[in-house]
Formats: C-alpha cells, sequence, structure tokens
C-alpha cells in the first residue's frame, strides 16, 4: 500500500492536485483512495460528486471520501469520554469542563488518520491520496500519533501505583475499562505512526505557489516534517503563469515576478524533484478534468512511485549543541555564505541559495560551524555567550 498527503498553505490548490493524482493512479489499474481531511470540504466540489464519511466509488479502480470528524469521533472515543467525563464529573468538576478534560488533545485528529488507515486496509486499497488541511492542521495532524503516545503512557502509567496511593488515585484514575480502550487505541497509533513515517509506504509532497508567504510556510512544514521523520519524496508547484508575448504591463511584471520565484522553488526544494501546473483560465473539475491535468503534472510518470528516498534535513543534538544537517550530494564548493535572521537561515553555496526556516528551539541559538561531511552540510547551532551566562 502507498500513503500520499499533499499539504501546504490553504488555497494552494492541494485538492486539485491530490484528486488529480488520484485520477492517475487509478487510471494505472491501481485501486485507489482519495480522501480529504479538511474540515472545509471541498474534494467533492473538485470531483463533481457527493461524497460521505464511508469511501464511495466513483469509477473503476478510484474512490473518494470526506472524513467527518464528528461521527469518527463519536464512534472512536465517544463510550470512553463518556466514561471518563461522569468519573470527573462524580468528584464535582463542573460538567462542562469535565467534558473537555475527558478529551485528550488532538483525539480529533487522531481518529481521522486511523479511520483513513482503518478504510486502507479494510478496501484494500494499492493507493491512498490525502488532501490535507491548511499546513499549520496538517503538522498539528501528523504530530499527534507522538503527542498521543505520551499521554496514553501518562494515563496507563498511574495504574502501576495505584496500591501506593489507592484512596488518592481512586478520584482521579480511569477505570479499567477506560485503561482497555486506551491502551487499545494506543496500540493502534503505535501501528500508524510506524506506517506514516516508513518511506516504502508513505510519501509527503508540498504544494506552493510562486508567492513568498507560500514558499515559507511550505519550508516551514519541511522543516517539521523532517524533525517527525516524515518522508519528503517531491513538491508540487502550482498555478504557474506560461512565458508568453505578453503586451500587458501587469502581465509582464506577473509573469516575471513569478519566474524569479519558480526558479527559487526548484532550489529551495532540490534535491526534490518538483513538477509544476499551469495557471488555468477555468476550475479543473470532474474526473475528465482532473485526468488531463494529472498528464500535464507527470508527464508518463506514475505518481504514486517514490521520487526521492533520504532525509531532506535532519536535527540531531550532541551535548549542548545542535546539529542542522542538510544533504546536498550535487554541491561541489569551498565556501559557504549563511545568514540567519530570526527563524530563517540563508544558505549560499555559487549559485546555489536555500532558505530554510528553523525549528523554535534553533531560532534563539547562534549558527557557529558550517562543514561538509558525507555529502551534505552541517551547521552547528548553540546558544549565545551572553545568554548561557546568563542561565549559569
Amino acid at each position: 500500500m502507498r500513503i500520499i498527503l499533499y499539504l501546504g498553505k490553504g488555497g494552494v490548490g492541494k485538492t486539485t492536485v491530490s484528486a488529480a493524482t488520484a485520477v492517475r493512479s487509478a487510471a494505472l489499474g491501481k485501486r485507489t483512495l482519495v480522501v480529504s481531511t479538511d474540515l472545509a470540504h471541498s474534494l467533492a466540489d473538485c470531483l463533481s460528486t457527493d461524497l460521505a464519511s464511508e469511501p464511495r466509488e466513483l469509477a473503476p479502480n478510484l474512490w473518494a471520501q470526506e472524513v467527518n470528524v464528528l461521527d469518527e469521533m463519536r464512534r472512536g472515543w465517544g463510550k470512553v469520554q463518556e466514561s471518563m467525563s461522569k468519573a470527573l464529573r462524580k468528584q464535582g468538576i463542573d460538567t462542562v469542563m469535565a467534558e473537555e478534560l475527558a478529551l485528550i488533545p488532538g483525539m480529533d485528529e487522531i481518529v481521522s488518520l486511523i479511520n483513513i488507515y482503518r478504510n486502507a486496509q479494510k478496501g484494500n486499497f494499492d493507493v491512498v491520496v490525502i488532501d490535507a488541511a491548511p499546513t499549520g492542521e496538517t503538522v498539528r495532524l501528523l504530530s499527534m500519533p507522538d503527542t498521543f503516545q505520551w499521554y496514553a503512557s501518562r494515563i496507563t502509567g498511574m495504574q502501576g501505583t495505584l496500591n501506593l496511593a489507592r484512596p488518592l488515585l481512586k478520584a482521579v484514575l480511569p477505570t479499567t475499562e477506560i485503561l482497555s480502550a486506551i491502551n487499545s487505541l494506543s496500540e493502534r497509533v503505535k501501528v500508524l505512526r510506524e506506517v506514516l513515517g516508513n518511506p516504502d509506504i508513505s510519501s509527503y509532497r508540498p504544494v506552493v505557489n510562486p508567492e513568498r508567504m507560500v514558499i515559507k510556510e511550505a519550508l516551514r512544514a519541511e522543516t517539521y516534517l523532517a524533525l517527525f521523520g516524515y518522508p519528503i519524496d517531491a513538491a508540487v508547484c502550482n498555478r504557474v503563469i506560461q512565458p508568453g508575448d505578453y503586451q500587458d504591463t501587469f502581465m509582464q511584471e506577473l509573469y516575471q515576478n513569478q519566474e524569479k520565484l519558480r526558479q527559487q522553488i526548484h532550489q529551495t526544494f532540490a534535491p526534490l524533484p518538483v513538477w509544476e501546473a499551469p495557471y488555468y483560465s477555468h476550475e479543473i473539475l470532474g474526473i475528465s478534468q482532473l485526468g488531463e491535468l494529472a498528464k500535464t503534472i507527470f508527464a508518463d510518470q506514475d505518481p504514486t512511485q517514490i521520487f526521492y528516498r533520504g532525509a531532506i534535513q535532519e536535527i540531531t543534538r550532541v551535548g549542548d549543541t545542535y546539529v542542522l544537517r542538510l544533504p546536498l550530494p550535487h554541491v561541489e564548493m569551498n565556501k559557504v555564505l549563511m545568514t540567519k535572521k530570526g527563524d530563517e537561515m540563508i544558505i549560499e553555496i555559487g549559485n546555489f541559495k536555500r532558505d530554510i526556516t528553523l525549528p523554535s528551539v534553533l531560532a534563539n541559538q547562534e549558527a557557529t560551524v558550517a562543514r561538509f561531511v558525507n555529502k551534505a552540510l552541517e551547521i552547528h547551532f548553540t546558544v549565545p555567550a551572553e545568554q548561557a551566562d546568563k542561565s549559569a
């Protein structure tokens, strides 16, 4: 089974690209499910049909689904939430507050992912294409398997201390039924996490437009995907204005500005392959038009294959130093020029330039050393001396 997840800023065209990928996959004879996790669903509009919370067959080898988060919550967590809320109310906690406390943060994301994975297995799909929510929600969605594992271990870990402090824990310890449900869900989440991080199964693909804000958000998503170990294998540059003899000054400037940013996208996301989709004067709707778009984007390629293997960037900690490792296998250099501005690191090597949006753990640290090791650029970050002195 293959899982392909498209992510990016809202409005960049993730839904259209996801649907086009699914249509091409189905045309190649693969049982394909395209599913939306965005609360503001538009997949049904893109496919010009009605969709439900369960997969619906639209064409040979093609199914589509829009996850209903509320239904999934009631089905996958409702009884447990009710039991936990009831236990909390018995301790005198306000009803509304008890219901909120009974809901583990991110549970809606967890049940969405489990629903997708369950349907993928139950339906024996070869390919699952996920039209993800806007970047911030998607990063939260993908971080939840790790977060849930932490919560589950804390809750179930309380069971071992029951005999030592039974009177105290009786008020807050979940019942055996609740613990059993959490353990069961935890095991499914553990399997799900392994699948989402397996580069032989899952691939993540940012969708960008030639716009600065969109590019910056895609870079931030790339960084956080790398932090969680999720494999990125390609990117899509959507709504690209094609070259032409434009007589209108506005169109000339728009094309020239886009062209600079288009080139930046190819440089920034290297060594990932970057596919391009043109800016159409009309909406791409329906299976037929989506199939044509897929031909334009992927040409003769099978979009479900794995296009790149290997980490795009890695962050490790060695003692008090963080090391950002950036694979650059095709770059030869004698000098590296780096500029750090807040949470941005700009790296220039000859004609190569890359903007990296740093995670918060590195934003306040100083880049001290940069060197090439085994075809990768390694940048060392340390806490500035003045900050270290204050904390000492």
